[in-house]
């Protein structure tokens, strides 16, 4: 992955291969910062995926996970993908949201739900691939290089446009 900084906001290249496609996954990452609210509320207008992170070490970043699931609700496309992920799942000795907590409000939601560590590298592709996977198949067959797909995601928002190559 590239990583760059603007604005504050981490963004980053990814390419992942799906079904025989080179898929360009474009990430956003504002990690839930508050100040990133207006920017993060209209990009979710072209997002088709979003993945919501927590810190299962930090119970204020899980409570503020129902506000950014009504924020999502509120700006975004009605058919945007949506995934749930309890980050640093290596540190378990440091665990202050259950497991289950996640999983409840995911069941909710009706959305997905993986426990991940990003420092580990545990379930980060797992989670990126299903994500992409569940937007191509709600993503009608166009010619190659016609279609933009945009993910995000974050303790906060991360967001991802993925451009077919």
């Amino acid at each position: 992955m590239r990583p760059d900084r603007h604005l504050g906001i981490d963004f980053k290249i990814k390419t992942v291969e799906l079904q025989g496609k080179k898929i360009k996954l474009q990430i956003w990452d504002t990690a839930g910062q508050e100040r990133f609210h207006t920017i993060t509320t209209s990009y979710y207008r072209g997002a088709m995926g979003i993945m919501l992170v927590y810190d299962i070490t930090n119970g204020k970043s899980f409570e503020n996970i129902s506000k950014w699931l009504r924020n999502i609700d509120e700006h975004a496309n009605e058919d945007v993908e949506r995934m749930l992920l309890g980050n640093k799942c290596d540190m378990d000795d440091k665990r202050v949201v259950p497991k289950g907590k996640g999983e409840q409000i995911a069941r909710e939601h009706g959305i997905r739900f993986f426990e991940t560590s990003a420092k580990a590298n545990i379930n980060i592709e797992k989670a990126f691939l299903t994500l992409a996977e569940d937007i191509l198949r709600k993503t009608p067959v166009k010619e190659p290089n016609s279609e933009n797909v945009d993910i995000s995601s974050g303790g906060g928002v991360t967001g991802w446009k993925s451009k077919c190559c």
